[in-house]
């Protein structure tokens, strides 16, 4: 795993933390966990709470704005947002260095 993709897989567990002491349903602090779709552990209203957590953890660690509900994100073939390991994924590959 590369120093960004650990970096926000670091962002989004501390996201998952943060959502998960004001929330009834929480997220379980895995890679594997399941975001949305069969199995899915919230809802599209908490889907927008966390996004707006894990984007505040990312700008918080890597001193750079993002939004994850661009129209890239959504347009996305494997949408980001069906689990925690697909959307790290997707924050490291959108802050990679590039060439």
């Amino acid at each position: 795993m590369s120093e960004t993709a650990e970096k926000a897989r670091q962002s989004v567990l501390r996201a998952i933390d943060e959502y998960n002491g004001s929330e009834e349903r929480t997220i379980p602090r895995s890679t594997e966990a399941v975001l949305l779709g069969p199995g899915g552990v919230v809802d599209s209203l908490g889907l927008v709470r966390f996004i707006v957590i894990v984007e505040r953890c990312v700008e918080d660690d890597f001193e750079i704005a993002v939004s994850l509900t661009d129209e890239k994100a959504l347009s996305e073939r494997n949408s980001p947002f069906r689990s925690v390991g697909a959307l790290v994924d997707y924050i490291a590959a959108c802050l990679a260095p590039r060439p």
